[in-house]
């Protein structure tokens, strides 16, 4: 009978196994703390309401910082708080802010000077090949994502320097890496912050500041789903079609928020406190391959 067990055990861990490695890999660590010893510190979270944003702020939250949120839509917002006061015992500021325009971004530093962390997510720099893209989108787009961001660290950097303390996490992107045709617009601007955050962050440790950027792949959010849909439909002619599209990814999906959301939180913290300068490319190898997604 212990031999039968020992086989019935055998087989039933094999199928174990066959189950896991069929299923899609998408850890659920939502909610998760890793004591990064963040407690008491404030960060600023843009782009705060969705996505990346909203669960950089959730998992911030959850390691004791407080947070202000900002986006440009006041109701998500409120949601954003709402979900993190129910989950943290912390401060949550929110403010409903368009960072194109630069006197926003003065207005937030003069509002909230103490700042510990600083975290750029803010925009959405649209799909499309050079002739899909014209001068007035693309103006925009790099008003609230490229010149924000710039803007933002001017600002926040500045103060930073002035108490010799700080961590600024730019949310980039893999186009700068990947160099993609059909996402010309955020190929330009997320390796001109590749760039910027690079030779920033390569003397802000004199003045006691850290400079990351954090360069995602595609990450399952809505915003994917909408660029997938334009390719989608670019190329085979039906927006439907946006799923297969993700079939050739690495382990078979995107990654999640709270993937890139637990690294802003590490290069946020002294265990990462000799990071500076440095894009950390989160894409399961996906640049490094000659694939186009």
């Amino acid at each position: 009978m212990a031999i039968a067990a020992a086989r019935d055990d055998r087989h039933s861990s094999r199928a174990v196994r066959w189950r896991c490695a069929l299923a899609p890999r998408t850890p659920d660590r939502h909610g998760e703390t890793m004591d990064l010893k963040l407690a008491g510190k404030t960060a600023l979270i843009t782009g705060a309401s969705k996505g990346i944003g909203r669960t950089s702020a959730e998992t911030l939250a959850g390691e004791g910082c407080n947070v202000v949120l900002v986006s440009r839509t006041q109701s998500d917002l409120d949601a954003a708080k709402a979900g993190i006061a129910r989950k943290a015992n912390v401060r949550v500021d929110v403010v409903a802010a368009d960072l194109s325009d630069s006197r926003n971004v003065d207005r937030l530093a003069g509002d909230f000077p103490d700042v510990d962390i600083l975290v750029n997510n803010a925009g959405a720099i649209p799909g499309g090949t050079l002739a899909d893209v014209d001068e007035a989108r693309w103006r925009a787009a790099w008003d609230l994502k490229v010149f924000g961001y710039i803007n933002m660290c001017r600002r926040y950097y500045a103060l930073m320097k002035e108490r010799k303390a700080g961590t600024i996490i730019n949310i980039v992107g893999n186009a700068a890496q990947t160099h993609d045709p059909d996402y010309i617009c955020g190929v330009a601007g997320n390796s001109a912050l590749a760039a910027f955050s690079q030779s920033l962050g390569s003397v802000s440790p004199r003045d006691g500041i850290r400079v990351v950027a954090i360069s995602p792949g595609p990450v399952s959010t809505d915003r994917l789903v909408n660029l997938m849909r334009k390719k989608a439909q670019d190329r085979t002619g039906d927006a439907e079609n946006w799923r297969d599209l993700f079939k050739p990814l690495p382990f078979g999906r995107a990654s999640t928020p709270e993937e890139i959301a637990a690294a802003v939180a590490f290069h946020a913290s002294e265990l990462s406190g000799y990071t500076s300068g440095s894009i950390v490319v989160i894409d399961a190898g996906l640049s490094s391959r000659s694939f186009n997604f």
